[in-house]
């Protein structure tokens, strides 16, 4: 399973704002994780929200397999709660996300596919960004002795980059907050500081009193040019619509 997977929530009537709000995904199992010995790897799968960046499911597996990936896919639409009709999957040409066992997955949960063009290799820049992010770290050791070890080092990898790690693409917040709506909270207390910081010394401020960085609306794998102005639409609207990748709504 090589590829974008973009979990949208609809906005149906009588859902919640978080059950309307929108998830865009993208799956990219491995990264390979080297193992204790030459052509040892483990393969490492992902599921980002691309909007919050919050990494919905992950796992680390010896092979990479499309039973797996079909397994990582329903465990984490049931602990995110994604329902029927919710959902539309945008995935690479890859095995494991055109077998048959995932598409029936798909099929059964009433989601929608779509795949990445063809020799296309940066249609899931939020993944590899991320894959770059935890090998980068200076923790990240050159290989793992075991499986169980490559496990562990991905629990607390991505605890970090979930809880701790402020992103830049969203206004330095964490994904948490970002995924669970905490970000008004967190910006009204960053404003809060700016503006003592300000009262204090405005001299050090030469264009205009500081404000915190806000969080962008929408966010894109590979926008299209202004003249496809159809490719844009609001949380809320029917399913059988195209989307803009990663927009949804805040949580009060």
């Amino acid at each position: 399973m090589r590829g974008d997977v973009l979990v949208r929530c609809g906005g149906r009537a009588g859902e919640t704002d978080r059950q309307r709000c929108r998830h865009r995904a993208p799956v990219r199992p491995t990264t390979r994780l080297r193992g204790p010995a030459k052509r040892v790897f483990y393969h490492l799968y992902s599921i980002i929200d691309i909007y919050s960046r919050y990494t919905v499911g992950w796992m680390v597996a010896a092979r990479e397999d499309e039973h797996l990936a079909e397994r990582l896919i329903a465990d984490t639409l049931a602990k995110q709660q994604i329902g029927d009709g919710q959902l539309t999957i945008h995935a690479d040409r890859g095995s494991s996300m055109t077998s048959r066992t995932v598409a029936q997955l798909l099929s059964d949960l009433g989601v929608d596919r779509s795949h990445s063009r063809p020799r296309i290799s940066n249609d899931n820049p939020f993944s590899e960004a991320q894959f770059k992010t935890l090998k980068y770290r200076p923790d990240f050791p050159e290989r793992f002795t075991s499986i169980q070890e490559a496990r562990a080092h991905a629990k607390a990898f991505f605890w970090w980059y979930n809880h701790e790690h402020r992103h830049s693409g969203v206004a330095w917040h964490t994904p948490h907050d970002v995924h669970y709506g905490h970000t008004e909270a967190v910006r009204a207390a960053r404003a809060d500081t700016l503006t003592a910081a300000y009262a204090r010394h405005p001299e050090r401020f030469v264009r205009k009193p500081p404000q915190p960085p806000v969080i962008p609306t929408t966010v894109w794998i590979n926008e299209p040019p202004p003249e496809q102005p159809q490719l844009i639409s609001s949380v809320g609207q029917s399913p059988t619509e195209p989307l803009v990748l990663g927009r949804r709504q805040e949580v009060a």
